[in-house]
């Protein structure tokens, strides 16, 4: 992968592993696994044969993982079905932080009836103020990532997932951003799961839900019996294989994967450039990920520069860019305009090294310096609100 890449939360490379499997999977594969000959059935085999691997890695049986085209399309399902199964008055607890895909499903399926779930100081899931709700019995369901896209930082989904289940309210766990980076154990236990293969390592337009054997009745598309009557639709056989092996791969290296590195970059860039800020330090977060507050210059200004430099980050989630407006994950953690206009997020992969942190340290401060030049030759006024 490009030592310059640092949008690992946005998209990754496909491991070599998923680019085998796919290849393998379009040359001898490439029949339909629901038709009725023998050459179709070894496809059926091989696909199930992954479902499988990938139920065992979360303590499910087979027929629990269900494959989709990705967490957009699991997120948004997940509301959709709630709107069919709750009672018409329901309200949904919802986090203000979720991944657009969450928040704009749940606007549109539920409405007012939807409820911003409280944050702590530092931008996770209070599960107190949860737990009172739920206590209170005043949420039929409630839907709260486990990772963020835009922090990384982390919310207490086992403790969430265990007040869901005391209260019998159902639960759903957007886990894109913690699958392949985290410990896989207890995803099992949620009641619905959401996951999509491109931020591992694996290809794009293919992910799975994990349903709990609680979670009955569960549809999301109707017009076939693949997929156990759950998902109708001839299923991405290449995709499914390479998603199942690009697993594999990132569960073998991400346990030689910390935060060591990405603090270091953090405290060095403080120091280099003063006034910067990380978002919610302090809090556990994913090993690869830190927003940054720039202390000048919009975010976009800095990606540009830093592109030419060869470098790649991005000011938050790849699904919002281009949209106007401030990132909804930081303003609902309180974050003035002028912070959110200058924030950047930074999110390694697996194979960054220590010196492509340090470069990319050396290319944030000579983007700086290049800008602030910039900005004094011209006169301009330097944004730093």
């Amino acid at each position: 992968m490009d030592p310059g890449y640092f949008d690992c939360n946005a998209t990754t490379a496909l491991w070599p592993e998923a680019r085998a499997a796919w290849v393998e999977a379009v040359e001898q594969y490439w029949m339909n696994p629901s038709s009725p000959y023998r050459a179709a059935a070894r496809a059926q085999v091989r696909m199930e044969a992954a479902r499988a691997a990938l139920a065992a890695r979360f303590g499910l049986v087979p027929e629990r993982v269900v494959f989709n085209s990705g967490a957009s399309e699991g997120n948004n399902a997940v509301f959709a079905h709630w709107a069919r199964c709750l009672p018409a008055e329901a309200r949904v607890g919802v986090s203000p932080t979720e991944h657009p895909s969450v928040t704009e499903a749940a606007r549109h399926y539920f409405g007012d009836r939807v409820r911003w779930l409280e944050l702590g100081a530092e931008g996770a899931v209070s599960v107190e103020a949860l737990g009172e709700l739920l206590r209170e019995g005043r949420l039929a369901a409630v839907s709260a990532m486990a990772a963020n896209n835009e922090t990384g930082i982390l919310n207490d989904w086992q403790t969430i997932a265990g007040l869901c289940r005391e209260a019998g309210v159902p639960y759903h766990c957007d886990a894109s951003q913690w699958i392949g980076k985290m410990p896989l154990a207890g995803l099992g236990d949620c009641g619905i799961v959401t996951a999509c293969g491109h931020k591992f390592g694996g290809p794009r337009g293919v992910g799975f839900w994990l349903l709990a054997p609680q979670m009955q009745g569960f549809e999301a598309q109707r017009g076939g019996a693949q997929e156990a009557g759950v998902r109708a639709g001839t299923p991405d056989l290449a995709g499914i294989l390479a998603l199942e092996a690009a697993l594999r791969v990132a569960e073998s290296v991400r346990t030689r994967c910390d935060a060591a590195e990405r603090d270091r970059f953090v405290r060095g860039l403080c120091q280099a450039i003063p006034g910067t800020e990380c978002v919610g330090e302090g809090m556990e977060r994913l090993w690869n990920t830190t927003c940054l507050i720039l202390p000048e210059f919009a975010s976009v200004r800095w990606i540009r520069a830093l592109e030419k430099r060869g470098f790649y980050v991005s000011s938050g989630s790849a699904c919002s860019t281009g949209k106007e407006g401030p990132s909804p994950v930081l303003a609902a953690m309180g974050l003035s305009a002028g912070q959110m206009r200058r924030a950047i997020r930074v999110s390694s992969t697996w194979s960054t090294r220590p010196e492509d942190w340090d470069a990319l340290a050396a290319a944030f401060l000579a983007a700086y310096h290049a800008m602030k030049e910039e900005a004094g030759r011209s006169g301009n006024e330097v944004i730093s609100i």
